[in-house]
């Protein structure tokens, strides 16, 4: 079987000959680790941290993967065009406050390659929206090369899966209004103006999946990003979040069947609990990359709750491949157990990090091709 066939086969509860070993991608500073360490040739952390790059290919093949679930390819379904970054002030410590391409002010501190603090944000009222924001969210034809798109079905590797990545109903507003300002917009200043944003974001997205879908090219699933969850539950009141999104969701998951798109897989961080209903009701099924954090599995309770309709990629605590080969050996047994369940496919809960060790990468590859299901 190809890879591409195993990866329809389990999250349709379909047989398959093995499991694949399924990644999603390394920091930058690991792979510079890794060649430092002498486990990996140089040339190979150029870019191999870019998902579906060439070098990211030859990583798979010397470490033992399958394939990187996150390789999808996407419209230009951002802002268009993106805030010009700007420093706008070196402080004494030698931070920089930077204006990035979404408007938000960030806080970036020399030698910290974590996710920089915001400071402060453009987008806060409806003239900024009307004014800065809204003429960059518009649908225009050349955010979708069509003519990539209609021979995409020819040049695709067959063997491989890869997702139309369908954009973000949540997610990039709150890159663009900080988590603070979204806080704001919900409660104390503008709920209408809030529903306004992502009623125009969507449509625009909604119409640059519709144009991709158009050109005939296929694809084995869908993907949104979204992180609007933390350790202890959504960014937001679900209420809201259903009345203001949900039918965005449906809008475009309608779409997607509509075209014969039934994995439809959404990448939320932190504890989604409290989410998954209303996504399961608009048309996502696939929940990634399931992280395990502080707070331990959420994949099996879902499932049990939710039943077969909750499909998975994930869910393997990617902390113990810095540890030792008996976290590795637990870890493997409980993906194991989870993938009995059928449609679940195992991979690290997230991105590899510094200090992740190469051998137990390897071996964590190796054995997870051996369950059988």
């Amino acid at each position: 079987m190809t890879n591409r066939e195993r990866a329809y086969n389990i999250l349709h509860f379909k047989p398959v000959d093995r499991m694949p070993a399924v990644h999603f991608g390394y920091w930058n500073e690991l792979l510079t680790e890794w060649v430092q360490q002498g486990k990996i040739p140089a040339e190979l952390a150029v870019n191999g941290s870019r998902d579906g790059s060439e070098e990211e290919r030859e990583l798979d093949k010397l470490i033992g993967w399958d394939f990187n679930w996150f390789c999808t390819v996407s419209p230009r379904n951002g802002l268009m065009p993106a805030f010009e970054r700007k420093v706008l002030e070196v402080l004494p410590d030698g931070s920089q406050r930077v204006m990035n391409g979404s408007g938000v002010i960030e806080c970036v501190k020399p030698g910290v390659t974590s996710i920089p603090s915001e400071d402060d944000y453009t987008l806060k009222d409806r003239k900024a929206f009307e004014t800065l924001y809204k003429p960059k969210m518009q649908f225009t034809p050349d955010r979708v090369d069509t003519e990539y798109f209609k021979h995409f079905n020819e040049t695709r590797d067959p063997t491989r899966p890869i997702g139309l990545h369908v954009g973000s109903i949540l997610g990039n507003i709150r890159n663009m209004t900080s988590v603070i300002g979204m806080s704001y917009l919900m409660y104390d200043e503008d709920e209408t103006l809030f529903a306004d944003i992502v009623d125009t974001y969507a449509e625009m997205q909604y119409q640059c999946v519709k144009a991709v879908l158009e050109t005939g090219a296929k694809f084995d699933f869908a993907h949104y990003w979204e992180d609007i969850c933390f350790k202890n539950g959504p960014l937001l009141s679900p209420q809201i979040f259903e009345d203001v999104c949900a039918k965005h969701y449906k809008k475009r998951n309608d779409l997607l069947h509509s075209y014969g798109i039934d994995i439809i897989s959404l990448d939320c961080d932190g504890v989604t609990d409290k989410l998954l209903p209303i996504w399961f009701e608009s048309g996502v099924n696939v929940m990634f990359p399931i992280e395990i954090g502080v707070w331990g599995d959420q994949f099996e309770p879902a499932r049990k709750k939710y039943g077969n309709g909750m499909l998975g990629v994930g869910g393997m605590d990617k902390t113990a491949l810095r540890k030792d080969k008996s976290a590795v050996d637990a870890e493997i047994e409980r993906m194991r157990r989870l993938a009995s369940m059928g449609g679940f496919i195992p991979c690290p809960d997230h991105r590899l990090m510094p200090g992740t060790k190469f051998e137990l990468v390897q071996y964590y590859a190796e054995e997870i091709k051996k369950i059988r299901l």
